[in-house]
């Protein structure tokens, strides 16, 4: 089976954003946003789905739920183009704030002494940048 090689309309950016995804036939999974784009983004979850060509709602962690199809399937990957495009400024957000890796720095502070986490955890939270990704 050959597939068409098709270029991006946007480019996408890494991310590790917790989502609820559900199909069109009401099944539904928790799983994680790996990329996103102002088109669309690419869902890893247990398998939920079946097919290309599936209609899906993408919950983001804090978002309205985003509508769109499955143009791919890679093992429990999925593609998804959205319905209607996100606007630029929230991908850019949703980017700064759920960059890969993140949850790895927090991680990180949990090996420094107590008064080195506090000191930190204090500073990140007074910028808004220390994030609790479950």
């Amino acid at each position: 089976m050959s597939r068409e090689i098709v270029s991006r309309k946007a480019p996408r950016r890494p991310v590790t954003l917790p989502a609820q995804c559900r199909t069109q036939s009401g099944l539904r999974d928790n799983g994680r946003i790996s990329n996103i784009s102002t088109e669309g983004c690419c869902v890893t979850t247990s398998g939920i789905f079946v097919k290309e060509g599936v209609r899906v709602v993408i919950r983001p962690e804090g978002m309205e739920g985003l509508t769109g199809v499955v143009r791919w399937i890679n093992g429990n990957q999925a593609g998804v183009e959205f319905d209607n495009p996100l606007y630029a400024p929230i991908v850019d957000h949703l980017s700064a704030q759920y960059a890969d890796g993140k949850e790895i720095e927090v991680a990180a502070a949990a090996d420094e002494s107590p008064a080195e986490t506090e000191a930190q955890t204090e500073t990140e939270a007074g910028s808004g940048q220390l994030r609790f990704l479950l």
